[in-house]
């Protein structure tokens, strides 16, 4: 697949505007639940709101706001981000506010989303529910493997909203080109140790014992190739690819044992 090239339009910002979505819940006070960035260009509205709803209100108050991002998204699909905003600040209830529009510019509207909610959103931190932990390699190719609960992570991160989290789950930045372009250089990535089940096709974090630093990790796609003898299966080949053509894939030796598989990836962060 060719790669594609950015062109001028591309990387000239273009104009936003954002609000806050706010809750004013009794015996709660004001608390902020979450941003609305609208692309005028488009008329497209993108919405994340935070989901520790259970600490701002009543169980009747929590089946309201875990429904209202799905209902304020079909809105904008329906009418156009506008249309929502306008009715949220014109209609707004009691309990659920927007404040004014601010201009902003925008290079991705993905990712300033992003940066706003975690400027703005101060949603509490529920482990391995909606926040998983983020971990240097070293560290999490080590003891988080081997004591996870005596290791303290360098930060908890909130998740995407469609990404099932489990305990064994963590956060680590992956450095390289080799795994491009489904992993970026620098991408922050979610990983799961102990892989289960056959590792053949999947990407897997790799370590290298003879190498010192975060140079001794790698993701590379794990293949195995097997015969049938008369004692079952028999592994003939295991393969390390990259998916990135100029950079090498090797077959590993029988006996070598240099090489853990130490987790599995998951996702790449946005």
């Amino acid at each position: 697949m060719a790669a594609r090239v950015l062109s001028i339009r591309d990387l000239t910002p273009k104009q936003g505007q954002y609000s806050l979505l706010v809750s004013v819940l009794p015996g709660r006070g004001i608390q902020t639940i979450g941003v609305l960035l609208l692309d005028p260009a488009t008329d497209t509205l993108r919405i994340r709101l935070r989901r520790d709803w259970e600490r701002l209100g009543d169980e009747e108050d929590v089946e309201v706001l875990a429904e209202l991002e799905d209902d304020l998204a079909a809105q904008a699909d329906g009418s156009g981000g506008t249309a929502v905003l306008e009715r949220l600040e014109t209609e707004a209830s009691l309990s659920i506010r927007v404040t004014d529009r601010e201009a902003i510019s925008v290079r991705d509207f993905d990712k300033t989303l992003s940066e706003l909610y975690r400027a703005h959103v101060p949603a509490e931190v529920l482990r391995f529910r909606t926040h998983l932990p983020r971990y240097s390699l070293a560290v999490a190719a080590g003891p988080f493997l081997t004591n996870p609960e005596g290791v303290e992570a360098d930060e908890w991160l909130e998740m995407p909203a469609d990404l099932k989290l489990e305990e064994g789950m963590f956060v680590a930045r992956i450095q390289g080109h080799s795994m491009e372009p489904k992993i970026p250089d620098g991408s922050f990535c979610v990983f799961r140790r102990n892989v289960v089940g056959s590792r053949n096709g999947r990407l897997v974090l790799v370590r290298n014992s003879e190498l010192a630093d975060d140079n001794q990790y790698t993701v590379k796609r794990y293949r195995s190739e097997k015969q049938i003898t008369e004692d079952g299966f028999q592994q003939t080949r295991i393969r390390l690819e990259s998916l990135n053509p100029d950079y090498p894939s090797w077959d590993l030796d029988e006996d070598d044992r240099k090489y853990q598989v130490v987790a599995e990836f998951v996702r790449v962060l946005e």
